[in-house]
């Protein structure tokens, strides 16, 4: 049986390659090569080559040289890399290790809904005076400010100026707030209850329904199966701010999350701000 199943496999690539491109069947020849070059174990098992070779693969990918990366006293981490271009402009982030996959189960859909309420208050800027301050030094929701969250991190993204230092020290403040200081204000959560709610329904499409069908198999016996991150409008509606509060107590926290500043930036500068800013949270 299993030689029949070679000739098949074999069978399957001369076909295939007949009708590809020089480059792909230079691929499939490797791949061939593969199955035919084999090892045989101690307890006689055979082996194929391709395993031995497992130790030559670096653990890690290795890290450009031109990002200053460093970690605070607080377990934080950083990321800073100079880039000219566009001038005057620089592209921040914050990256929380943490989304869907960590809910509880009366959280499912809140690491979003938290993504959500980073927009709507917080210690420094007041219900919609974040994104209203931001559109008036020129920065535009979606494009230049946005974030998502994602089964496994949530991610806050802005674009700054950096042709004045008080608006690119305004924009690391912004993500102060994210990381630290999101109000939770019951009057905003049960406003954008709703939000959440039509953003779910948006999706409603085949796609969406396949998924509830396939996830279970292809995630199967897996949290990934029922952690998909826009939740259940039945917890969106009810959830209540403690339970909100909550996830962001357990996750946003110095040790899963990272900063990361790219663009016409002083390095050793941004460097300072972000140790003074970020390191006392």
């Amino acid at each position: 049986m299993k030689q029949i199943s070679y000739l098949l496999s074999l069978l399957t690539l001369l076909l295939v390659y007949t009708s590809c491109t020089p480059k792909t069947a230079k691929t499939i020849e490797k791949v061939v090569e593969l199955e035919e070059v084999t090892t045989t174990s101690p307890d006689g098992v055979n082996i194929p080559s391709s395993a031995k070779s497992e130790k030559s693969i670096p653990a890690d990918i290795p890290n450009d040289d031109k990002v200053t990366i460093g970690t605070l006293s607080n377990g934080m981490k950083y990321y800073i890399q100079q880039n000219t271009k566009p001038e005057q402009r620089a592209e921040l982030r914050l990256i929380v290790n943490a989304g869907s996959m960590q809910e509880d189960d009366d959280q499912l859909g809140v690491a979003h809904f938290v993504e959500h309420m980073a927009f709507n208050g917080s210690k420094n800027f007041e219900k919609n005076e974040l994104v209203d301050y931001l559109e008036s030094i020129g920065t535009k929701f979606g494009p230049d400010l946005n974030a998502y969250t994602s089964f496994d991190e949530t991610v806050y993204m802005l674009q700054v100026r950096t042709d004045s230092m008080e608006l690119f020290d305004k924009g690391l403040l912004v993500l102060f707030d994210w990381a630290s200081g999101i109000s939770f204000d019951p009057e905003e959560i049960d406003k954008e209850r709703g939000v959440v709610t039509s953003e779910w329904r948006s999706r409603l499409s085949g796609e969406q329904r396949m998924q509830k069908n396939y996830f279970p198999v292809m995630y199967h016996n897996s949290r990934y199966a029922k952690r998909l991150p826009i939740g259940t409008p039945e917890i969106i509606n009810n959830v209540t701010p403690e339970v909100v509060k909550r996830f962001y107590k357990d996750w946003y926290r110095t040790d899963l999350m990272a900063i990361a500043v790219v663009g016409d930036v002083d390095v050793k500068e941004t460097e300072e701000k972000i140790k003074k800013l970020f390191a006392p949270i």
